[in-house]
C-alpha cells in the first residue's frame, strides 16, 4: 500500500541534492544557535513557575516523542502506513514542542550543572554527550526522513529512515534519562 494523500508536489520536484543542501543548512544553523545559547548566552535571569516547570515538560515531550516513535515503528511493520504517517507527525509534533521549551527554559534559566559525584558522573556525561552529538545527527536525518516520505520518495524513505528511526529513539530516550539524573542530583 503506497500512501499518496500526504505528498507535497513540490518536495518531488525538488532534486534530492537541493534538498539535502536546504537540510544540512537548516541543521547546522539550529545546532550553531543551541551552542551559542547554551554555552555562550548568559541567562537572561527571568524566573517564574512556568520556567521552573520546562525541564519537566521537556521530559514529557521527550517521553511522548518515544512513544510515538515506537508506536510509528510497530504500525509500518504491520503496514498500516497511515497509521505509521500519524505517529510520525506526533513524533516530530512532540519533538519539535520540546524543541520551543528547550530554547526558553536556557534563555531564561541557562545550563544545569550536574551536582552528582562517584560512578554515576561518568554515566552521566557519556549519556549526556551521546545525547549531544546524536541530537546534532538526527535533526537532518529526521528532515530528511520527512523530506523523502513526503516527495514520495519512499524506497530511499526506508533506507534513511532505518538509521533515523534508532537515533532518533536514542535521542529522545536519553533527553528523559538526562533530565531523571538531573533531578536527582539536585533534589
Amino acid at each position: 500500500m503506497q500512501v499518496t494523500e500526504v505528498q507535497i508536489p513540490a518536495f518531488k520536484a525538488i532534486s534530492n541534492a537541493k534538498a539535502v543542501g536546504v537540510i544540512l543548512a537548516i541543521s547546522v544553523a539550529v545546532f550553531a544557535f543551541l551552542c551559542w545559547l547554551v554555552y555562550f548566552k548568559p541567562a537572561s535571569g527571568v524566573t517564574s513557575n512556568i520556567v521552573a516547570a520546562l525541564p519537566a515538560v521537556n521530559a514529557g515531550f521527550n517521553s511522548l516523542s518515544t512513544i510515538f516513535l515506537i508506536s510509528g515503528f510497530v504500525a509500518v511493520k504491520n503496514k498500516n502506513y497511515s497509521r505509521h504517517m500519524q505517529f510520525m507527525f506526533a513524533a516530530l509534533a512532540s519533538s519539535a514542542l520540546f524543541f520551543i521549551c528547550y530554547v526558553i527554559y536556557h534563555n531564561a534559566h541557562g545550563d544545569t550543572k550536574f551536582a552528582g559525584h562517584g560512578f554515576i558522573r561518568p554515566i552521566y556525561f557519556f549519556i549526556l554527550i551521546t545525547h549531544i552529538v546524536l541530537s546534532a545527527v538526527a535533526v537532518p536525518m529526521i528532515l530528511s526522513s520527512f523530506y523523502l516520505s513526503l516527495a514520495g520518495k519512499y524506497a530511499l524513505h526506508k533506507r534513511v529512515s532505518r538509521y533515523t528511526f534508532p537515533i532518533w529513539l536514542y535521542v529522545s530516550f536519553t533527553g528523559v534519562l538526562v533530565f531523571a539524573m538531573l533531578k536527582l542530583t539536585h533534589s
